[in-house]
């Protein structure tokens, strides 16, 4: 059964305005196709990273979702090493004791650990704070953010004294 003549005009001119990629082209013929068209019709290039002025919405925003993946990847790593290496907790201790590294390297790699926790962690509560629609004003973005690299600070030292 043959599609009515007003369905197949429909289909022809939504695809024609979408610009939809015809059936069967592959990413490259679209990707030519779609930087000819670009050029013809003298569009720019959109913008990059290197365009933009550099606020603190932006670097924590960066920050948290960096914090983020490391976080994960850290705790998915030591998961696995528990699993899979010999030995157990207190062994690798005693290792660690055994290699004499200074407290100032101790007190550091203790910073390095504490500080992507809590700054996730407290950014994490700061989105929350969005979440329910509260601070959305510059001034309380700008705060706020402040507040959390303060307390992600402050937090770190104390946890490194420990």
């Amino acid at each position: 059964m043959h599609s009515p003549n007003w369905l197949q005009h429909w289909c022809r001119s939504t695809y024609e305005a979408v610009g939809a990629a015809p059936m069967g082209t592959t990413a490259k013929e679209e990707m030519n196709r779609f930087w000819s068209k670009n050029a013809k019709l003298n569009r720019p290039m959109s913008p990059h990273l290197t365009i933009y002025k550099w606020s603190v919405p932006m670097m924590m925003s960066i920050a948290h979702r960096g914090t983020g993946v490391g976080l994960s990847g850290a705790i998915s790593a030591f998961a696995v090493a528990a699993l899979v290496l010999p030995g157990n907790y207190p062994d690798y201790l005693d290792l660690i004791s055994s290699l004499s590294i200074g407290p100032g390297l101790i007190g550091m790699a203790k910073f390095g650990i504490a500080f992507p926790a809590s700054f996730h962690t407290y950014n994490g509560v700061r989105h929350l704070w969005w979440d329910i629609g509260k601070g959305f004003r510059i001034p309380e973005v700008y705060r706020t953010g402040y507040t959390v690299i303060g307390l992600s600070i402050v937090t770190s030292i104390a946890l490194m004294l420990l």
